[in-house]
């Protein structure tokens, strides 16, 4: 009876036993993972499924989170500071302030004080000034 090992030196290396990748992830990976969707999920919910700049209809799959003050900037990573936007807002609006981007887009600026329900009230306030500014110019 031959041994063990002469009869695996004869197969060929990818006909062996593979030991299973990692196809699980940690504890930790999907405790991240579930926050943000929670977070992703509650910014759809609060701004009526919309995009907050161009009233444009958003599923969870083409919505993206848009930080009104942006994380590039200071700002924090929290429910008040989170929107729902479509994914040509969020590039367009990049890392400006919001005074920035709703004085060149008042259109934005006025969808945002429509759909932004819980965002702070000092955001909306500054919002609807660079609106009224921007179309007094």
């Amino acid at each position: 009876m031959p041994r063990p090992a002469a009869i695996r030196r004869n197969v060929p290396r990818h006909m062996l036993a593979r030991s299973p990748r990692r196809g699980f992830r940690r504890p930790r990976e999907m405790a991240e993972l579930f926050a943000k969707r929670a977070l992703k999920a509650a910014a759809l919910r609060d701004c009526g499924r919309r995009c907050v700049y161009c009233a444009a209809a958003l599923c969870i799959e083409s919505a993206t989170l848009d930080h009104v003050y942006p994380r590039a900037k200071g700002g924090p990573d929290v429910a008040g500071n989170v929107v729902a936007a479509c994914g040509p807002c969020n590039r367009m609006k990049a890392d400006m302030l919001p005074l920035e981007f709703f004085l060149r887009n008042p259109w934005a600026g006025q969808n945002f004080v429509r759909y932004a329900r819980t965002v702070h009230r000092a955001l909306k306030r500054s919002a609807k000034r660079a609106v009224s500014l921007a179309y007094a110019a």
